[in-house]
């Protein structure tokens, strides 16, 4: 079975929402998928500030956070941020820093690996995002599987983008489309077989 971590960071929630449809759909796939979502490091006072941003930090406090550990048991791994000046969030920076002991011991190399993303305007920074966290791909050796335009929802009026999913939230008020989530559900599901035909390969060799 294909093991798939999907680690994200979100604030008020369009990223979880495209989180929890890249796990659903890789469990579809035959997949193991395991949702986690990385700490939050906003002092109390800026969260309590945004209503969204609270609710949603409330609403998903059971969500499991990520560890290292995840990522040595996954054959993908699917990272998710909202973009922060067309960056990665800090939040999923900082879990990505403390990788380097799996890195050094070649744990992440060879490993299917994929992006998703939401921001707050239509050129709000998606693809900059998608292509930051892709370099921490680079550099461990992964391999990176983008949805391109191998499958028509990549041509629905709100998507796109053949880097990795993404949604606009109007600064926190709009939800994902259900193209977005058919896009991330698309991502996800070739991340699976793709890996799997890794897997096939390196078994016949």
């Amino acid at each position: 079975m294909t093991n798939v971590a999907v680690i994200y960071y979100s604030s008020t929630g369009q990223v979880h929402e495209l989180a929890v449809a890249a796990a659903e759909a890789a469990e579809k796939a035959g997949a193991a998928a395991r949702l986690r979502r990385v700490a939050e490091l906003a002092p109390e006072e800026a969260i309590r500030s945004n209503p969204e941003w609270a609710a949603h930090r409330d609403a998903t406090r059971d969500v499991e956070e990520a560890r290292l550990e995840d990522l040595e048991w996954a054959d993908v791994v699917l990272l998710g941020s909202p973009t922060r000046y067309g960056l990665p969030a800090a939040q999923i920076k900082q879990f990505i820093d403390t990788t380097g002991g799996l890195w050094a011991q070649g744990k992440l190399a060879g490993k299917v690996a994929s992006s998703f993303t939401s921001t707050s305007t239509v050129h709000g920074g998606q693809e900059s995002t998608i292509l930051a966290l892709n370099n921490t791909f680079y550099h461990w050796g992964a391999i990176i599987v983008p949805p391109g335009y191998a499958d028509p929802v990549q041509f629905a009026p709100t998507n796109g983008n053949p880097y990795g999913a993404g949604s606009v939230s109007a600064n926190g008020t709009a939800r994902p489309t259900e193209d977005n989530l058919a896009a991330m559900r698309f991502q996800a599901t070739r991340c699976v077989q793709i890996a799997a035909a890794l897997r096939r390969g390196a078994d016949a060799a």
